[in-house]
């Protein structure tokens, strides 16, 4: 079999195994060889990281082994090696970055329509993502893995900031004061807490029900701060004028009206 080149290297692909046998002559007959499927470098990364993001999903990270990525890739510890010369610590970084930059995508959202819309779909993207990637999550977020270092924190409060980033540029105020980037960020935390209680609770209640829960949150955090700030005020009014009555915010509208029905000796 020819080396591989410093930019391709060459993977068999399944079939029956053929051996060279000496014919009466002593020479080998013709025989042919395995077919070798040519990746490139980043081909060949790309299914390194994958193979460990599927790895680090349904375990906790300190329990995959290097050997554990190669199996499921179908190639050699060597070849890991190869690719990530530290090891595991180097590999489950790059496999973080990776499941860090599908969650930043998760927020962006196109900046019209009712806000409450924009953040359900966000939301579909984030939890599902939850659900699919469960104990790898659980033990991103927790803190839990013992190959976590200052630079795996550092890519977790990368991936806060950009959401809450995302979200304040949907609120449409250029220069966000601290109230309000205290109330996204507040929210952040609160949905991360969800997500790490919802898979504690065997993923219940369903998606779609932690999804409206966690947009009747936001609506919520941004009312109680309105309350006392005046720039977190504007934002909320600008926001409710995009909404409808069949929408998130009136159907949160409805069914606490009822609740605060009786308090108005409060007023």
């Amino acid at each position: 079999m020819r080396p591989a080149s410093p930019e391709h290297l060459y993977e068999p692909t399944s079939g029956p195994v053929t051996l060279l046998f000496m014919n009466g002559s002593g020479t080998a007959p013709a025989v042919p060889r395995p077919a070798y499927r040519r990746l490139s470098v980043e081909q060949r990364r790309s299914q390194l990281l994958t193979a460990a993001l599927d790895l680090f999903a349904q375990r906790a990270p300190e329990d995959v082994s290097l050997d554990d990525v190669a199996l499921a890739a179908g190639v050699s510890r060597p070849l890991v090696y190869r690719y990530f010369p530290g090891g595991k610590q180097q590999l489950y970084e790059a496999a973080l970055r990776s499941a860090a930059d599908i969650l930043e995508r998760c927020f962006a959202e196109p900046e019209t329509g009712p806000l409450t819309r924009r953040l359900s779909r966000a939301l579909d993207r984030y939890l599902a993502f939850v659900d699919e990637h469960d104990a790898g999550f659980s033990a991103l977020l927790q803190g839990g893995s013992v190959v976590g270092t200052t630079r795996t924190t550092a890519i977790v409060d990368e991936v806060r900031r950009a959401a809450a980033d995302q979200i304040l540029r949907h609120l449409g105020e250029p220069e966000p004061g601290l109230r309000l980037r205290m109330t996204v960020r507040m929210w952040i935390t609160a949905v991360e807490a969800a997500s790490l209680i919802w898979l504690d609770e065997d993923k219940q209640p369903s998606l779609d029900e932690l999804r409206d829960w966690l947009v009747d949150h936001f609506v919520a955090l941004l009312a109680a701060t309105a309350a006392t700030d005046p720039q977190t005020a504007r934002v909320t009014r600008a926001a409710l004028k995009l909404e409808t009555a069949e929408g998130p915010a009136g159907d949160l509208a409805r069914r606490i009206l009822p609740v605060v029905g009786d308090a108005t000796h409060l007023l």
